[in-house]
């Protein structure tokens, strides 16, 4: 059952590979602002995944972040997502992406319930 308060904390070692410079948005050896959108999606999908009916999943609508201070290589990222609106299929959380406790994005996120089969019957 959904509720409002569900959390999940996603966490990812920056890799060469998660970096502005290889992803294309930068030109820099630091954490992408692509991978922390990605690690906090990441966290609000598996906040509720056990509490979806059977044959459903979620899928990203919107996401509103900022990306407030630089990561290095090695570097340990934890993105928490806590679902804080219901409403009907739409379901918002409140994400925040943290290096060594210190914050380094946060924002809102909106996700849909989907059925998995009538979803990918579109394509």
């Amino acid at each position: 059952m959904l509720q409002t308060g569900l959390t999940h904390i996603s966490r990812q070692v920056v890799d060469r590979e998660h970096t502005a410079l290889v992803m294309g948005s930068g030109d820099m050896e630091v954490f992408a602002t692509p991978a922390m959108v990605a690690l906090m999606e990441n966290a609000a999908m598996s906040a509720v995944a056990s509490h979806l009916p059977e044959g459903s999943t979620t899928v990203g609508a919107q996401m509103d972040t900022s990306h407030l201070r630089p990561s290095a290589v090695g570097a340990e990222i934890e993105a928490c997502a806590e679902l804080v609106a219901i409403e009907g299929r739409k379901l918002t959380f409140r994400v925040r992406a943290t290096d060594r406790g210190e914050t380094i994005g946060e924002g809102t996120h909106v996700r849909f319930v989907v059925d998995r089969a009538k979803f990918l019957s579109k394509l």
